[in-house]
């Protein structure tokens, strides 16, 4: 059905799409062939004739093709801002189909990894997506990068540092194991290279911050090349939920700069995230005297506090180990922050992994509110995996808010190896959430767990699979295809007050849409995870085209360093080694050896010949 505004119907659009099969999101989650855009916002949706009235004489029009188009999907938490400063230093495993792949990318990053540097892989992986189903060895590691530094990252749970790292990092038998965290030693006392977060993954991440950064105009590129790469998966807008080692103001300088020179390709809301334990009553008190939630633009803009609130409440799952108890100071530590934050009208969140944990902090909100109401004051539980019905239900009538990530689809099967299938199978109660009446957003928590990919995160939520295939939800806990990606657009819009702004393709939204590489809607599940999108549109304008739509696209940013891994080798399912491995065989394919390209365990085939 036709939609427009008369006085937008006046002037004519800038850009017309026509002839595509539009899922628009709006309240009645129809479909339209056709849409206008204006001044950065929908002006009008409905058939090719409707929407043609728009066109005026510099009205550029795009024909789809038949092409599925979505709105531009929204990661309600996420971590663009910390992962953009090192974007260019990382390895990227993310949908690598095979350990020998991965580490056949691994050893040729080694060698064109100059000295001084690492090769950084951070997350976003499972050791059950590879054909092999395990994790590489340190001897593995020391083999194939016998002189570069290499440090791997896994989940939440261990990192691996080969000897040239181990040496890096000074850590020898005499370094004394952090708080709740463990260096293994061989039986000498030596340390092995293997870090083990017990539970805490400080020593992680404390031993990663010991690795070079980018210079500043590195770290704009890097940021930039982060930002293209969500735009290549159709991302639009993430809210971001600050980070370890994420310093507000200091690390928020590279996105400050970009939007200053209008170079932001994905809409950023972020969040601020306390960096001292003990000291979070102060940070926060001097932010709400200095920053306001809100502020800024469409573009970026500042969204509340969290997902830390204090430490004493960080419940950071690691299912390898036993559920974490929060020490008795939980309470009180939390109240004053939260007092102190609805007083001024902050929006907040906070990382909750555990239903006890999140009873804990519902005692100390439904406190707080009988003194200060939250009174439609945006809060949220993040990630929520074991939370249980009553807990839901407190959170609906406080008027909060609960982002899910596709965590499980990385540590599902860890999970059911500790709690069991019958516990995995509501974890978490997506739908329960739902019925409830409580909003709920989608989102990765990427990229230290799970990948920054929504196609692997809405496969999860429709297959209710593992990236390793393993069949975690029964079919009432999945979605149809319409829901999932519901919870991707309309339901993250709240998670930034933006509810009504963005998310759906109607009048007045902000123009923000996705032109898919195939039909969502209809292809078999395992293809949805190998979704990525052709042309993908900000506020009306190009930010990533590729195929037929490649003459849209903006001009191309070289990769800073030039040893850059993501030069080498792209970002999620390394695409420019797929690419480049294609051509090979494309050469190849009269050859007595050459055998499907895509037939292999690797994933990559092609011919003896063509390596």
């Amino acid at each position: 059905m036709p939609d427009s505004t008369p006085s937008q119907a006046e002037s004519p659009a800038d850009l017309l799409l026509l002839n595509g099969r539009i899922a628009t999101q709006d309240a009645k989650q129809s479909f339209v062939s056709a849409l206008a855009i204006r001044s950065g916002r929908i002006q009008a949706t409905g058939d090719a004739a409707t929407v043609m009235a728009h066109k005026g004489a510099a009205t550029r029009v795009v024909e789809l093709n038949g092409r599925t188009v979505i709105p531009g999907l929204i990661d309600s938490h996420s971590h663009p801002i910390r992962g953009g400063l090192s974007y260019n230093l990382e390895l990227r495993w993310d949908g690598v189909p095979s350990l020998a792949d991965a580490m056949r990318m691994l050893r040729e990053q080694a060698r064109r990894t100059p000295p001084n540097h690492w090769v950084r892989v951070i997350g976003g992986w499972s050791e059950f997506q590879f054909a092999e189903r395990r994790m590489p060895t340190l001897e593995e590691l020391n083999a194939a990068a016998p002189d570069t530094p290499v440090f791997v990252l896994h989940l939440y749970a261990s990192a691996m540092l080969n000897r040239a790292a181990l040496r890096v990092v000074g850590y020898t038998r005499d370094t004394p194991n952090p708080p709740a965290g463990e260096i293994q030693r061989d039986k000498a006392g030596n340390p092995t290279g293997l870090l083990i977060a017990r539970p805490n993954a400080f020593i992680l991440y404390s031993t990663l911050a010991k690795g070079p950064k980018l210079p500043y105009e590195q770290q704009l590129n890097s940021t930039r090349q982060f930002m293209h790469e969500l735009n290549r998966l159709g991302v639009t807008s993430v809210i971001d939920a600050g980070g370890g080692f994420q310093n507000y103001p200091q690390d928020y300088q590279v996105v400050t700069e970009l939007h200053k020179n209008e170079q932001l390709t994905v809409r950023l809301a972020a969040n601020l995230f306390t960096q001292r334990p003990k000291e979070e009553l102060a940070d926060f008190s001097n932010w709400v005297k200095t920053v306001k939630p809100g502020q800024g633009d469409d573009l970026y803009r500042i969204n509340g506090a969290g997902e830390m609130l204090v430490y004493s409440a960080a419940d950071f799952e690691d299912f390898l180990e036993p559920r974490p108890e929060m020490p008795a100071s939980m309470e009180a530590d939390l109240a004053a922050v939260v007092r102190l934050l609805s007083q001024n009208r902050w929006p907040f969140r906070l990382h909750a992994t555990y239903d006890e944990t999140i009873a804990r902090a519902l005692d100390v909100y439904e406190t707080v509110d009988r003194e200060i109401p939250f009174d439609g004051l945006h809060w949220i539980i993040d990630h929520a995996e074991t939370i249980s019905p009553r807990n839901i239900d407190r959170i609906r009538a406080l008027g909060g808010g609960i982002a899910v990530q596709h965590r499980m689809a990385y540590q599902g099967e860890t999970f059911i190896g500790r709690y069991g299938k019958a516990q995995a199978e509501k974890s978490p109660p997506i739908k329960r959430m739902l019925a409830a009446g409580v909003p709920v957003g989608a989102g990765t928590d990427a990229t230290r767990v799970a990948s920054y990919n929504p196609f692997v995160s809405l496969y999860w939520l429709v297959s209710g699979k593992t990236v390793g295939g393993a069949q975690m939800y029964p079919g009432a806990n999945r979605f149809e295809r319409m829901e999932a990606l519901r919870l991707w657009t309309v339901g993250s819009s709240w998670f930034s007050s933006e509810d009504g702004k963005k998310g759906a393709l109607a009048p007045g939204q902000l123009a923000d849409c996705a032109v898919l590489s195939a039909d969502y809607f209809s292809i078999p599940e395992d293809s949805i995870k190998d979704l990525e999108s052709v042309l993908t549109i900000l506020g009306g304008k190009p930010v990533y085209a590729a195929a037929e739509f490649k003459n849209l696209s903006p001009a191309p940013l070289p990769v800073s360093p030039e040893w850059s891994p993501v030069a080498a080798y792209g970002g999620y399912g390394a695409p420019l080694m797929k690419a480049e491995l294609r051509a090979r065989i494309a050469t190849a394919s009269c050859c007595p050896n050459f055998f499907d390209p895509w037939g292999s365990p690797s994933g990559f085939g092609g011919c003896a010949c063509a390596f």
